[in-house]
C-alpha cells in the first residue's frame, strides 16, 4: 500500500464521516420542524435514504438558511441559561444575603423563603 492509498483512505473516511454528520443534521431538522406535515417529512426521508448524497444536497439548498435560524432559536435559552448561571455564580454570597434581606424587609418574601435564599447563597 502506497502513500496515494493511504492519503486516499483518509479522504474517504473524512468525506465519509462529513456525509454522517450532514445526514444527521437533516434528519433532526426535518423531526424538529412542527410545522411541516408528517407526509413531507416522511417524502423527504425517502429521498435521503434513496439518493442520500443528493436528498442532503437538496434539503440543504432548500431549507438551508430555515435550518440555521431552528437551531440559533433551539440554542438562544440554553445560551441564556448559561449566562444567567455564570451571572449568578459571580455574585458574592453576603451580596445575595443582603437582596434576600431586603427582599424580606419589604414584605416580598416569608421569613421562610429569606432562609430558603440564605442557605442557597452559603451552600
Amino acid at each position: 500500500m502506497g502513500f496515494w492509498d493511504v492519503i486516499g483512505i483518509m479522504f474517504s473516511f473524512v468525506m465519509f464521516a462529513a456525509y454522517l454528520l450532514v445526514l444527521f443534521l437533516v434528519v433532526r431538522d426535518l423531526f424538529s420542524d412542527s410545522p411541516r406535515p408528517g407526509w413531507v417529512k416522511a417524502l423527504w426521508i425517502l429521498a435521503v435514504l434513496l439518493f442520500p448524497l443528493l436528498g442532503c444536497l437538496a434539503y440543504v439548498l432548500f431549507y438551508g438558511q430555515q435550518m440555521v435560524i431552528r437551531e440559533s432559536a433551539r440554542r438562544g435559552p440554553a445560551r441564556d441559561d448559561v449566562a444567567d448561571y455564570r451571572r449568578s455564580a459571580n455574585v458574592d454570597p453576603a451580596e445575595r444575603i443582603a437582596a434576600a434581606k431586603k427582599l424580606l424587609d419589604d414584605g416580598t418574601i416569608t421569613s421562610e423563603e429569606f432562609q430558603l435564599l440564605k442557605a442557597k447563597a452559603l451552600g
